[in-house]
């Protein structure tokens, strides 16, 4: 039977996080990317939803999520302030410990909230992502090429907000183009949905200001663990795709294994960036093995029904 994931706003304190729930079983929070909602993550829970509870939020400030003013500091989007948000966000869910996969800018917050707070989280993916300060540090001349992204989101406003705000399809499009395995690997409504967003002013500040947090107090923070020798207790495993970054590109795996105390797993899959949308069989079958159920059911319900019926974020 395939369970009906519903979608509802829990108001915190500084954020008004919309999420899509459902399932039954242990919970697993399900963190997406930039520049993405959590309707990247529907067609991976749909085949968790059998075994698990499924948690899928917009991030504070994407989607119809809404997080606080940014600040000159960068603290308001950090991804230390951020895991704290959503840790309190679970606990108003009833859930004080559980399973976290975040993809992209989700698995930035998903690494911290596993750092900050070790008894939250029992299993961690990381998915086609490594630590702030690593992505940093690895950056070259033809990597500042193919992550241009970073440095120009980062710059202080209001330059990429008008830049953004004067075409977000064209720069928007350009990005899911670019990073995606294939040329058909969004749905139309999902590509539809992530365009629409950034026709927002208050997602494109928030968006920038997360980037903003990732070169400044997020480095800071990655630097400070690694200088301390703190390091992710709980179980870890990567999930890459080895068509984003070209086929030379080494596994991320070596990267995660000096951050966690436990021996790191991998899933490498033959697809671009947009792993939960690009390869959703693969990447359902390679949680649920990580996070303790095998096998992945045939679905009674076709997700299209159930993602029409969520509207657009």
């Amino acid at each position: 039977m395939t369970s009906v994931l519903r979608e509802e706003t829990v108001v915190l304190d500084e954020d008004h996080i919309h999420l899509v729930r459902g399932g039954e079983g242990p919970p697993v929070l399900l963190l997406h990317g930039y520049p993405q909602t959590h309707r990247a993550w529907m067609g991976v829970a749909e085949r968790l939803a059998d075994a698990f509870t499924v948690i899928l939020p917009d991030l504070p400030g994407y989607g119809r999520s809404r997080g606080p003013v940014p600040d000159p500091h960068h603290a308001a989007y950090s991804k230390r302030r951020l895991a704290a948000s959503l840790l309190t966000l679970m606990h108003r869910l009833g859930h004080n410990r559980f399973h976290l996969a975040g993809h992209d800018r989700g698995g930035r917050v998903g690494y911290r909230l596993c750092l900050d707070h070790p008894d939250a989280v029992q299993r961690f993916a990381a998915v086609d992502i490594v630590p702030t300060a690593e992505a940093w540090a690895a950056i070259d001349a033809h990597a500042a090429l193919r992550t241009h992204h970073w440095s120009f989101l980062a710059l202080p406003p209001p330059l990429p907000e008008r830049m953004i705000g004067a075409d977000p399809d064209l720069y928007i499009g350009h990005l899911l183009d670019t990073w995606a395995g294939r040329p058909d690997a969004l749905h139309p409504e999902d590509r539809h949905a992530y365009l629409a967003q950034f026709r927002d002013p208050a997602v494109v500040a928030a968006t920038c200001a997360d980037y903003r947090a990732g070169a400044t107090v997020d480095w800071a923070h990655d630097e400070a663990d690694r200088a301390t020798g703190r390091r992710i207790r709980c179980p870890t495993t990567v999930i890459w795709g080895t068509g984003y970054l070209g086929p030379l590109a080494p596994s991320p795996r070596s990267v995660w294994d000096r951050w966690c105390d436990n021996a790191v797993t991998e899933t490498a899959l033959d697809c671009g960036h947009f792993i939960p949308e690009e390869a959703p069989n693969a990447c359902a079958r390679a949680l649920r093995a990580f996070f303790g159920a095998e096998t992945v059911p045939r679905r009674s319900v076709s997700p299209r029904v159930k993602r029409d019926q969520l509207g657009s974020s």
